[in-house]
């Protein structure tokens, strides 16, 4: 399961349920909402965003004029949707950066186990490859591990770490801004110490680096998974130190989505990446119209197109579709793009956006079998690879010992590939065909009027 996938199927199936309705009553209108505030609670939200949620709902959904061009269950689509908007934050909050010629200081705060460290490294690098000069600073001085951490961390992803000596924090950040300014950085990121639990100790001395750098961001990295307890220590910093927003780890995880859900009420203060898996690229601005698409099983096509765009070349997917439209498409075009697939990020996460897929593919079957599939064409002389149909009964014995698997599954592969790339041929000569796909794949837009 990903992230939030318990309440999607919830409010998927009650929406479902809703589609024979003729009209929106009142009664079935709070009928429906018992359902959502269900599912809200279970999935770990705060008790009074629950309440203001379905209160603005109802009050919403009783006002609202029926219009005759769309069904009574896409028009209360809409209404939790514009509310479910709100309830995460509106809409995306950049970073409040400095001019390029000016050093930019971001603290990180945040309990020890929630993923601090690498999240630095991760937004060092999204930050850099945005054209920032960053320099990442160790300031966690009470373990050496986390020093140790951050520098492997910075090598991995191509970010420099200032590691410092000494175990006064204050002194090791304060000789990092000034390098900072010397070389011409001009984003510092500061990975602060942190604790199995709020302290004061620990409040003190975050204090003391925000007083002092005076930080043009403080961001709270908190573990997703822990639901409610992520906002009670959201609370916590927010009223010692000051928080400007939030970057949730463990996205990708099973988890209830409570966290997410309950921050920005609670706080007023925006989440502005989210963690979403264990590759240094795997953070994301946090789009609250986005999410709650994905949430309501609406897909998110905009996301996706932008992960296809930093992986795929123009002129190689032209170069893709010309070869799908002559048959030229081969067992190493199909292995290309599983592997620029991957690039992408998990089948889970690609699957949650595309609209009215999450949770209807047995996605631990699918990995499976891609895995399985690399396997066997990986087991394949190049020149198998370009032209299967040399494949006769001993090179598929040959190929099915050295992949591990059977001469059935390597027939199964063959048959499945001969299969999709005649589909594809089809698709890619006739435009008819593939808008068709598209506005399949589309469902009622949220802004529809």
């Amino acid at each position: 399961m990903g992230f939030f996938e318990s309440i999607s199927q919830r409010l998927q199936g009650l929406f479902r349920s809703l589609s024979g309705k003729k009209v929106l009553t009142e009664q079935n209108v709070r009928d429906m909402l018992e359902e959502v505030k269900t599912a809200l609670l279970e999935a770990d939200v705060n008790v009074r965003v629950v309440r203001r949620f379905t209160n603005r709902v109802l009050e919403s959904a009783l006002g609202v004029t029926v219009l005759k061009s769309v069904s009574p269950g896409e028009q209360f689509v809409k209404i939790i949707y514009d509310n479910m908007v709100s309830l995460l934050g509106d809409q995306k909050q950049d970073l409040n950066l400095l001019g390029p010629d000016v050093v930019s200081t971001i603290l990180l705060v945040g309990l020890q186990g929630h993923g601090k460290t690498t999240t630095a490294a991760k937004l060092g690098l999204k930050l850099q490859s945005e054209g920032r000069r960053v320099l990442l600073v160790a300031a966690d001085r009470a373990r050496p591990a986390a020093i140790d951490q951050l520098e492997k961390l910075g090598q991995t992803v191509g970010v420099p770490v200032f590691r410092g000596e000494g175990h006064d924090p204050l002194r090791v950040v304060d000789e990092a801004v000034k390098l900072a300014r010397k070389e011409q950085y001009n984003l510092v990121l500061i990975d602060t110490a942190g604790r199995l639990q709020v302290d004061q100790e620990l409040m003190n001395q975050l204090v003391q680096l925000r007083d002092r750098f005076k930080p043009v961001e403080t961001l709270l990295v908190a573990d997703a998974m822990t639901g409610q307890s992520a906002v009670e220590i959201a609370q916590t910093f927010d009223q010692t130190v000051g928080l400007t927003g939030f970057i949730l780890t463990k996205f990708d995880s099973d988890t209830r989505g409570g966290a997410a859900l309950s921050l920005k009420t609670i706080t007023q203060k925006p989440i502005k990446y989210i963690g979403v898996g264990e590759k240094p690229t795997a953070l994301e601005v946090f789009h609250p119209e986005r999410m709650a698409s994905r949430i309501l099983g609406m897909g998110d096509v905009v996301s996706l197109v932008e992960k296809a765009q930093e992986v795929y070349d123009q002129q190689e997917a032209e170069r893709l579709r010309q070869k799908m439209a002559s048959s030229t498409f081969t067992l190493q075009d199909y292995l290309d793009q599983i592997r620029q697939v991957k690039k992408m990020g998990s089948l889970q996460s690609i699957m949650e956006m595309m609209p009215g897929m999450a949770g209807n593919v047995d996605l631990t079957q699918n990995e499976g079998q891609w895995k399985q599939e690399e396997a066997i064409i990986l087991s394949m002389t190049l020149k198998e690879r370009k032209n299967h149909l040399i494949l006769g009964p001993s090179r598929r014995q040959r190929i099915a010992r050295g992949s591990g698997t059977s001469v059935f599954m390597v027939n199964q592969l063959i048959k499945r590939f001969e299969k999709m790339r005649d589909t594809l041929r089809k698709v890619a000569k006739n435009k008819g065909m593939q808008q068709q796909i598209m506005t399949q794949m589309g469902m009622p837009h949220p802004n529809r009027r």
